[in-house]
């Protein structure tokens, strides 16, 4: 409650902020929320429940999914690889827009394979309940011929795009953690050596720890919480 009521002083202190709506789980809002942390851009994050969404977070964006991004002057971001790029244009220190292996054009073409065909298949591995008519070994089986991709792009190079991690890594990362997660004995059997190295990788590295924070839902006339954390 402590460290709580700090956070709540220095955003007082602090005077108006861009007020990010996020769920910790989302990778989406774990994309948005890597990238805002690296870029150092400070927000106030108000942390979601996703079976009751705040008529704030609804009157921002009607689609009602996260991370959506309200700036200071009034301007809504909805999209979460908007978002990154937002943060990263403002500041970039870690050279995540510029990859030593690949345009900008391109890492966002490899998200757009993430974010389509492999979230479909991800979808219909990880939530049989919500589509009953999927083949879960067939959308496994699918998902898994992108991430055998992946794992060939990392053949020479530590990230997805170079020597080093990118914008790419980052907003993918997520998703591969999701799909690993469904049944990890599976996925650490597969013949994808670098690219278990490679996730590993992103979930050890502090600033992911830093982003993954527990924080208690937001609720309409109160404050959320200083981001990223000090």
């Amino acid at each position: 409650m402590a460290q709580e009521d700090d956070q709540q002083a220095d955003l007082s202190a602090g005077g108006a902020r861009p007020v990010l709506y996020s769920f910790r789980r989302c990778p989406y809002a774990m994309r948005a929320r890597m990238a805002i942390a690296a870029s150092g851009q400070r927000c106030e994050l108000r942390e979601v429940v996703l079976r009751d969404k705040p008529a704030e977070l609804l009157a921002a964006s009607p689609k009602g999914t996260v991370p959506v991004l309200v700036d200071v002057d009034g301007t809504v971001i909805d999209q979460s690889l908007d978002i990154m790029l937002w943060a990263l244009r403002r500041n970039d220190p870690e050279g995540w827009l510029q990859a030593e292996g690949a345009t900008l054009d391109e890492m966002l073409a490899l998200v757009a394979e993430c974010d389509g065909e492999f979230k479909r298949h991800l979808d219909g591995y990880k939530y049989p309940e919500r589509h009953p008519d999927a083949d879960t070994a067939a959308h496994r089986a699918q998902g898994g011929l992108f991430l055998m991709r992946l794992d060939a792009r990392l053949q020479d190079s530590a990230g997805l795009c170079g020597g080093r991690i990118a914008l790419a890594d980052i907003a993918i990362a997520p998703f591969v953690r999701q799909f690993a997660q469904v049944d990890a004995a599976w996925f650490e059997a597969q013949p994808w050596p670098r690219l278990q190295v490679w996730l590993a990788a992103q979930l050890d590295a502090p600033l992911f720890a830093r982003v993954m924070e527990k924080y208690p839902p937001w609720r309409t006339g109160g404050r959320g919480v200083e981001f990223p954390p000090a």
